[in-house]
């Protein structure tokens, strides 16, 4: 999220949420803190979303309600596709009638005080993915969102390089650059590339087959259906968000299902497997997603076995390699094919784009000042040496940091201090329905108490070895020994019910928290931090 203000307006640009890391467990999202914004909601005029991925609108359920104002809606910008995605969030949040949501598209302005935005069409791994110039009385700002120069995409249109060329003509103040795949020399392959994988894995399969990805990842759909379309097969997918998306895209036009290849689960189900394909999530390991599930043996509808094959449409996220790794051992075990892009690198490409694309935009646009965005602090270290290169100053590109105030005027620009930022935890217990959300702070996080779960684990077998032991502080009165000790058997039941195999630690860890919140929450309506400590022998 980028706070933009000029004079007495403030807009933000996208929403995201971002997995917890391995050190986070027993939380299950991370958004931005916004009591900058807060602190001048008078001035607040909207949110502007590039495109539809989760670490750009994911945060969307939990910030609006903290921007709420009684008589007022939440006015949000966004693509067809991410309006899609949007709605059908805030109204599992019931939050859809809150807001004011307005489709946009490459070429389209919209005026909210001092600020013009202007959405250009840029290409990455979602459609209708938009940059977005913020035109304001002291000079332009471009902020390329995620974004890759892709001559052959799949679905959509190339980026329109002549309208960020026109942009550069005209002046561009700050250019605000997606930096992640800057380490990569050349450019990013096209999605034609996937799709000709996609083509040549499916016709050589035997059994069933198996494609994770992102839920957002529409495209990853796409592909599929044309592959099964063409050797006779259907389609259906697996996972609650991907299931959703999948019938937002459906009704946008985005997937043609008029031939009837896009089916249910329980239909897909009754075929044989040599006519099955089936998208699920879980590319990067998550806990509760279909492929982690399917992987332990726990997905109530889905089983692999030998003969079938697994095509993991991603590459790990850095932090998940080792979830991603389990996950795939997991899947060989049980007999499959799994094929990853240490195996073949065609199963997937990024829709970042690499050190030459990135310096491309950069001669297109010929701004003054370059913030590398969207990376690691050595991807924006790198960056600058790239913007050195293309014949920017050295000092004129600002490394930002979270909460850091980059200031902007006609005369020159630098960093000036901090505003208030950092993580908001977002702790569920259940996700389906209406699920007990409580965001947790540094001030608030142990103010229901806490408790730690802990137990240890036959690495090779998945055998419970010791435990569960359950320890609590703060805690409610109503949660005495007898309740620990009722959530404690509860957890053990659910352990002695785990398949035989090799278990996966995101998952055990998810299912120890959410069987000891529902069994504390039952006693004292109160919703303490749960901890799990899983060690594995």
């Amino acid at each position: 999220m980028t706070a933009v203000e000029c004079g007495n307006d403030i807009v933000l640009l996208d929403a995201g949420g971002k997995f917890p890391e391995e050190s986070q467990r027993g939380i299950d999202l991370i958004i931005p803190d916004i009591t900058f914004i807060l602190d001048r909601r008078r001035n607040f005029r909207g949110i502007l979303i590039t495109h539809g991925h989760e670490d750009h609108i994911g945060g969307l359920p939990y910030i609006l309600p903290q921007l709420e104002q009684k008589g007022e809606k939440i006015p949000i910008y966004a693509p067809a596709l991410a309006i899609g995605f949007i709605q059908r969030k805030l109204e599992e949040a019931r939050m859809d009638d809150k807001v004011e949501l307005h489709t946009v598209k490459g070429g389209d302005r919209v005026k909210l005080g001092q600020i013009e935005a202007e959405y250009i069409h840029v290409t990455h791994s979602i459609p209708d993915a938009c940059a977005v110039a913020l035109h304001t009385p002291v000079g332009t700002i471009v902020d390329t969102g995620d974004f890759k120069f892709d001559p052959t995409p799949v679905m959509g249109k190339p980026t329109d390089e002549r309208r960020f060329k026109r942009l550069g003509d005209d002046g561009v103040l700050a250019l605000f650059s997606d930096t992640v795949r800057v380490e990569v020399d050349g450019s990013t392959p096209s999605e034609a590339v996937v799709l000709e994988t996609m083509d040549e894995e499916i016709r050589t399969a035997k059994g069933q087959v198996l494609i994770a990805t992102f839920a957002s990842n529409v495209s990853r759909i796409h592909m599929a259906m044309l592959a099964a379309r063409k050797y006779g097969r259907k389609v259906a997918v697996a996972g609650r968000s991907m299931e959703q998306n999948s019938r937002v895209a459906e009704e946008l036009g985005y997937l043609d299902n008029e031939d009837g290849l896009l089916v249910s689960l329980e239909e897909l189900n009754r075929m044989p497997k040599e006519k099955r394909v089936i998208v699920v999530t879980g590319s990067q390991g998550e806990a509760s997603a279909a492929l982690s599930r399917i992987a332990a043996g726990e997905h109530p509808k889905i089983r692999v076995s030998r003969g079938d094959k697994i095509i993991v449409s991603a590459t790990p996220i850095p932090g998940n390699e080792d979830t991603v790794s389990h996950t795939i051992n997991n899947l060989f075990k049980q007999g499959t094919d799994v094929v990853y892009s240490g195996r073949n690198r065609g199963v997937h490409v990024s829709g970042h784009a690499g050190r030459d694309e990135l310096q491309k935009m950069i001669r297109l646009l010929r701004p003054k000042y370059t913030v590398p965005i969207h990376g690691e602090f050595r991807h924006m270290a790198l960056y600058r040496d790239l913007c050195v290169e293309t014949n920017i100053p050295r000092e004129n590109v600002m490394l930002p940091e979270i909460g850091g105030v980059i200031e902007f005027t006609k005369d020159g620009a630098g960093q000036k201090g901090r505003v208030p930022s950092g993580n908001i935890l977002v702790d569920r217990l259940g996700d389906r329905g209406n699920p007990q959300t409580v965001l947790r702070t540094r001030e608030n996080l142990t103010d229901d108490g806490f408790v730690v779960v802990t137990l240890i684990l036959d690495r090779s077998t998945g055998e419970l070895v010791a435990g569960p032991y359950l320890v609590g502080k703060g805690l409610s009165k109503d949660l005495n020994n007898g309740a620990l000790k009722e959530a404690e058997n509860e957890l053990r039941r659910m352990l002695s019910r785990q398949k035989d195999g090799s278990p996966l630690y995101g998952f055990i860890v998810q299912r120890a928290k959410e069987t000891v919140g529902r069994a504390l929450y039952r006693h004292s309506r109160t919703r303490p931090l749960i901890l799990p400590i899983v060690t594995e022998l």
